[in-house]
């Protein structure tokens, strides 16, 4: 025990993840929001119908139902948009950082030595686009701790590559 020592770090020194150039998701992963918000839009807007069809009380209040309805899909677009604009990704040398969120932002960090499994996800939608979801997990849960969508999926495959070889290193 004589040689222990537990000296302060300087954390001006510590590397800056933030001075980070992220990779930014695929262009064509908004119009996969897109799709999505239409059909959400399109559900609700039947659902609306039906009701005005078979409720006749509400046919004088009908034009605030539109209103809310255009309203809400309107800020819906704009958050969404916010959301892809501000999504990044890059792989380093030790980990992978995924930066996301809209009025917060959240960034996570993982290093490569606590990365368990890679999962490799494409939607109906994102599979006509050839894009498709890289899902990082680490040990101790049930669903993944980094799900970074809207990559190219012949991307998408490097990168599970990248990692399982990392996974593998870490095995031997």
């Amino acid at each position: 025990m004589q040689n222990f020592t537990n000296e302060p770090i300087d954390l001006s020194n510590l590397p800056r993840y933030e001075s980070i150039n992220l990779n930014k998701l695929q262009s064509k992963y908004w119009n996969v929001i897109l799709l999505n918000i239409i059909a959400a839009m399109l559900l609700v807007g039947v659902i609306l119908v039906v009701v005005y069809c078979f409720v006749e009380e509400i046919h004088s209040i009908a034009w605030l139902f539109t209103l809310v309805y255009v309203l809400f899909f309107g800020f819906a677009f704009v958050l969404f948009k916010i959301s892809f604009l501000k999504r990044g990704f890059a792989f380093r040398e030790h980990d992978v950082i995924y930066r996301s969120g809209i009025l917060a932002t959240n960034t996570m960090i993982v290093p490569y030595n606590r990365v368990q499994h890679v999962a490799l996800h494409e939607g109906f939608v994102s599979r006509y686009f050839d894009l498709a979801k890289v899902e990082i997990f680490t040990a101790g849960g049930d669903s993944s701790d980094v799900s970074i969508p809207g990559i190219r999926k012949e991307q998408a495959e490097d990168i599970k590559q990248l990692l399982m070889g990392k996974i593998q290193k870490q095995l031997s």
